[in-house]
């Protein structure tokens, strides 16, 4: 087995994690919400479970970008291969961009009142007058 087919192998195994990451936190999410119907918490679920499902596509999608370099660039670095691969990141990273204003409400650049811990909006910081 030459690097060639390691990297590929490499690139593959990468991309098929970035697969396993989204249809894991598909199911843990619709499970987390499904027992959160069950016990009547029906406060926010449907917003919840957007912003879970939402963070699994994303780490997901960050795992099949870094497949793609990994196998565009190490296995067949051609004009037409890494315009192809431009092409992909530029979608992927506007699908990114997309899901990241879907879940914080604010673009990745701006400075974020969201916690990424309780997937809720921190409340503003105290203004002294």
């Amino acid at each position: 087995m030459d690097l060639g087919n390691v990297v590929e192998v490499i690139g593959t195994g990468i991309e098929i994690a970035g697969v396993f990451v989204i249809v894991a936190g598909m199911l843990v999410a619709t499970l987390l919400a499904a027992a959160a119907l069950m016990k009547r918490k029906e406060r926010e679920i449907y917003d919840t479970y957007r912003r879970r499902l939402g963070r699994s596509i994303l780490l997901g999608l960050e795992f099949l970008v870094a497949g793609d370099i990994i196998r565009t660039v190490a296995v067949t670095p051609t004009f037409y291969s890494v315009g192809v691969l431009a092409i992909i990141i530029l979608i992927r990273t506007f699908l990114s961009f997309s899901l990241e204003l879907e879940i914080t409400g604010q673009w990745p650049w701006q400075k974020s009142s969201f916690d990424k811990h309780t997937m809720k909006k921190s409340p503003p910081p105290p203004t002294f007058l």
